[in-house]
């Protein structure tokens, strides 16, 4: 299985006209005939003005296959894209394999942060194996949906995100965790092997599986 992490940074005030669109054109048009749709976000702190979408394919073969037939849609590239793409500032994406299972969250009323950790040069295998480690603790508190690995894209770089009830929530267990002492002792260890770090919080979009 390979995921794709697009990011699509949009004009100003824009993001509310666009996410109307993807639902009652883009969503209906694609479906998941061209790949399945994971998630779909807005972003909510962080930098704004930004839509997170999560697509999964069999292998790189079946995406280039499906994202050939996207392209020849005549619907999606007459009657969509030509809306969509004068609010566009910016398109980034990242192919992911999976580090372990996505575990969605089956309630709904969920806001989820995304992760992306850049390690430095041929750390990014001892960062996860660091990590893999803790999550049998790290999963006591938090409600994990995926921890990536980038494939192509931003070279040496983890990508994780997590599902909270809401933000005041995240702060209650975020601050839960920095107080335990097993997660200092992961802290002091993994820490020296990265070279940055960012997340941005997301609320679903209307069309978006994960709510």
């Amino acid at each position: 299985m390979i995921y794709e992490l697009r990011t699509y940074t949009l004009m100003p005030g824009k993001q509310g006209e666009y996410l109307k669109l993807n639902g009652e054109i883009g969503r209906k048009i694609r479906g998941d005939k061209y790949g399945k749709l994971e998630g779909y976000w807005s972003t909510e702190f962080g930098t704004l003005n930004q839509l997170v979408h999560l697509w999964s394919y069999a292998d790189l073969g079946e995406r280039e296959r499906l994202r050939a037939g996207l392209a020849k849609d005549e619907a999606w590239t007459k009657e969509y894209i030509p809306k969509i793409r004068p609010m566009m500032l910016a398109q980034e994406n990242k192919l992911l394999s999976a580090v372990v299972p996505m575990t969605p969250p089956a309630d709904t009323g969920n806001v989820y942060e995304l992760r992306w950790y850049r390690a430095h040069v041929g750390k990014a295998g001892e960062w996860l194996s660091l990590f893999k480690d803790i999550l049998p603790f790290r999963d006591k508190f938090t409600r994990r949906v995926g921890l990536w690995q980038t494939e192509a894209g931003q070279l040496n770089e983890v990508v994780h995100m997590w599902a909270y009830r809401d933000l005041n929530h995240r702060a209650e267990v975020r601050g839960n965790v920095m107080k335990d002492p097993e997660w200092q002792g992961f802290l002091a260890k993994s820490a020296p092997l990265l070279a940055e770090m960012r997340s941005v919080a997301l609320m679903p979009a209307p069309s978006s599986p994960l709510q």
